[in-house]
């Protein structure tokens, strides 16, 4: 496999590359402009296929923004392995299909936030006493969140996200269904994880432009930058000292929203 990574074609490559970089930075470019329209409404009538559709899409958007960059050296490996003689035979998917899966489940992934998010926001409005221990919830979410960061399952998943050659050798299968299974699992893989940090988004950060920024740039760095272990273990302590912090102190919740957020 190896030989047909170094032969593949470069202006092919390059030419995907390009598309990814267009494709994130229209994301972001999205991402900042709904940046005060993606937070969730306060209302049960929010729960509904029209508004549930909607705030997936945005959500979809949101994760291509913040996962494409990480994602982007397993992708173009796959374009360059399935370029390969071999690789043709096999009528494996094209790149783009691979994206397109990866990205795909991640938009998925907006719909048990939508949910989640619409009923937390229902409770809080009908129970003053749940509504006063949001700061609590939001100290319990921090700290759940940086527990799974130096959990092994973290580890587990990192390993199959950091390493894309690896992935692919291991776990390589010809034909449209192998290499569409092939794109699924990177995707789980890389849900796997990140969705804590997902929740503290959603939870801790009202899904804020600084947060979504500040995640990104620590996925990136878990997922593609030296040392990426050590990145995930110092996120997973800052995260459970803030969440300690804010049980302790409780109006320390209000300095993670931006203002008029609630």
């Amino acid at each position: 496999m190896q030989r047909w990574v170094d032969r593949a074609g470069l202006s092919s490559n390059a030419l995907t590359a390009l598309l990814l970089l267009a494709m994130t930075v229209a994301a972001w470019l999205a991402t900042v402009r709904a940046d005060s329209t993606m937070q969730m409404g306060h209302g049960v009538e929010l729960v509904s296929l029209e508004a549930g559709a909607a705030y997936a899409l945005q959500w979809g958007v949101m994760m291509a923004a913040m996962m494409l960059p990480s994602a982007t050296p397993m992708i173009l490996l796959y374009k360059a392995v399935s370029r390969g003689p071999a690789a043709r035979e096999e009528r494996v998917v094209s790149a783009e299909s691979f994206t397109l899966v990866y990205l795909g489940l991640w938009l998925l992934t907006g719909i048990p936030v939508y949910l989640a998010s619409t009923a937390m926001t229902a409770l809080t409005l009908r129970s003053t006493a749940l509504a006063s221990a949001i700061p609590y919830m939001v100290a319990g979410t921090l700290i759940a969140a940086g527990l799974y960061q130096l959990s092994s399952l973290k580890r587990a998943c990192l390993r199959e996200c950091d390493a894309p050659m690896n992935f692919l050798m291991r776990r390589w299968r010809g034909g449209h269904a192998g290499s569409l299974r092939l794109a699924a699992t990177h995707a789980a893989y890389c849900i796997g994880c990140c969705w804590a940090l997902m929740v503290v988004l959603v939870a801790a950060g009202a899904m804020s432009l600084p947060w979504v920024l500040a995640i990104a740039l620590v996925v990136f760095a878990e997922k593609v930058m030296p040392g990426g272990g050590r990145t995930a273990r110092f996120a997973g302590w800052a995260l459970i000292a803030a969440g300690v912090a804010i049980a302790a102190k409780p109006e320390l919740a209000a300095l993670l929203k931006p203002s008029g957020m609630h």
